[in-house]
Order: C-alpha cells, then sequence, then structure tokens
C-alpha cells in the first residue's frame, strides 16, 4: 500500500482552524493508486451489504450507508496509523481516543440534496463548553466534481445548540439561510482526507453524474463520547493479533471466531432522510 511519508503540517493551527471552522484536511495524504483500492473495497461492501435484509440504510433518495468490518478494507490500518490521522485525534479527542466506526456513504445519480442536518444530537460539552468530543474522518473514492453532489458544510455551526432541531439534528427550514449563507462544497481528490466534527451542520447536494461518489469514514470519540455501542465492530482474533500497537489501543471492537455481516441499526435519521427536502 502507501507508506507514510513526511507531511508538512502546523497541527496547532489545525486544531484552532477545525474548532473555527468545524472541518480541516490534509491533502495527498495517500496515493491516487491507494485511494483507488479504497474504493474497490467500498464497492464491493457495498453490493455485498445492498443484497442483504438491513445491510444498507438510505439516506435519501440513491444514497446509502453501509457500516463494514475494519477487515473488509485493506487500507485499514494505513487510515488509522497515518501521522495526521494519529495527531489530529491526539491533539482533540486525548490520548486515549476511541475508534469505534468504519464505513462507507454512496451516493448515485439521482441522488437529491439531504436536508441541512448533523450525525446526532449535541451533546452539552460541545453546546454549551465548545469541545468536539467525535470527529468524523472522510476520504473519497473519486476525485470529485461539480455533477458528482460534493459534500456541502456549513462552516461554524458544531456548536449551534440543536435542540430545538427535529430530532436535535434537523434544523427548521426557516434557519436554512444562515446555513447557506455559510456553505463550502467541498471537492477532494482521491488520496486526500477530511475531518471534521460530525455536529458540523451539512449535506449532500444533487448527484446528476452516472459516476457514483464512494466516501469512506472513519468515525473516532473521546472516551464517553458514548457511539461505541451504537456501532458493533467486528475483528477476527488472527487479524487482531496482527495489527500494530497503536491500532490495537485504539480500536473499539468485538474480536470473534468468524465475521458476521452487520445489520445496521436503522436510526430516526435513516427514515427523516427518505423525505424529498425540497
Amino acid at each position: 500500500m502507501n507508506a507514510h511519508h513526511k507531511f508538512d503540517y502546523d497541527i496547532a493551527a489545525q486544531v484552532g482552524q477545525l474548532h473555527e471552522d468545524g472541518i480541516i484536511g490534509l491533502k495527498g495524504a495517500f496515493s491516487p493508486e491507494w485511494a483507488d483500492g479504497m474504493r474497490e473495497d467500498m464497492m464491493t461492501a457495498f453490493w455485498s451489504a445492498i443484497q442483504r435484509p438491513g445491510g444498507a440504510v438510505g439516506r435519501g433518495p440513491r444514497r446509502w450507508y453501509v457500516e463494514i468490518h475494519p477487515q473488509d478494507f485493506r487500507g485499514f490500518v494505513d487510515l488509522v496509523t497515518h501521522p495526521w490521522v494519529v495527531d489530529v485525534c491526539r491533539n482533540v479527542l486525548g490520548p486515549d481516543y476511541q475508534i469505534v466506526e468504519i464505513g462507507l456513504d454512496v451516493p448515485f445519480q439521482g441522488a437529491k440534496y439531504q436536508p441541512w442536518h448533523r450525525d446526532f444530537p449535541s451533546p452539552v460539552d460541545t453546546y454549551r463548553d465548545r469541545k468536539i468530543t467525535s470527529l468524523a474522518f472522510n476520504l473519497t473514492g473519486v476525485d470529485v466534481t461539480e455533477d458528482m453532489g460534493p459534500f456541502e458544510i456549513a462552516s461554524g455551526t458544531q456548536y449551534d445548540d440543536g435542540r430545538d432541531w427535529k430530532h436535535e439534528m434537523f434544523p427548521d427550514k426557516a434557519l436554512w439561510g444562515r446555513f447557506q449563507d455559510r456553505a463550502t462544497r467541498k471537492f477532494p481528490r482521491r488520496g486526500d482526507i477530511s475531518c471534521r466534527s460530525a455536529l458540523t451542520v451539512h449535506r449532500g447536494t444533487e448527484h446528476q453524474s452516472p459516476i457514483a461518489r464512494p466516501v469512506m469514514v472513519l468515525g473516532v470519540d473521546a472516551p464517553g463520547a458514548g457511539h461505541a455501542e451504537l456501532h458493533d465492530m467486528m475483528v477476527t482474533k488472527d487479524w487482531h493479533d496482527a495489527l500494530p500497537e497503536i491500532a490495537k489501543k485504539h480500536l473499539i471492537c468485538r474480536v470473534v471466531e468468524e465475521l458476521v455481516p452487520i445489520t445496521q441499526k436503522h436510526d430516526i435519521e435513516g427514515l427523516v432522510m427518505g423525505a424529498d427536502p425540497t
């Protein structure tokens, strides 16, 4: 795969920007070829999941989310040991950060605008104390173009209270102007990594290209953030034994004799996303 080379970034500036904007990125973290392998693994996992009841969660028309096992993704260890990923996790979430989720989001041609949303209700730590307790790392499987439903994010909205939003995740349409005003569209290329607070308000946009836009999602928590119990990551014993120490230390998962396909937990979000938000 991809040997990590020296990356030039200022971690203090990155952490500052994350607190300011709710999102940061590292361009060229991996080679395009590495990302092509990741895309193959994502599409293999998607086609397998979509054939199983409960294998994929709808996130709106022609858009799905699939949670996978770490070992279904050949680049998993490369990703969780990447120096930038480790640095960001340590500096934002603390030395005992927990890797709680790996999955993929795939919009296809015909996917619509999603409603503006965050991924889960904001904890008091964040809306009151302005502390970020969970992160989502995203890696694109394709070079994103305007017609591929680029991800749109409203910078600086990770601290919005949101307790009076629908399910504490979906702001009322009357409030959308604020998010529109702060919105930036992201056009990552293969090999780039972005990192955001999952509470920064965002949405997928209309996807007109015949090319699907799979995105790998790595979810990481500070201890006590509470998302580990929503996921059921499992790995086989031999795979777990072979992990580098740093991956073993932070990966929250069950060690099993045999992997069982994941049944997605159909949350409220899955249902709300099915509604056309025009």
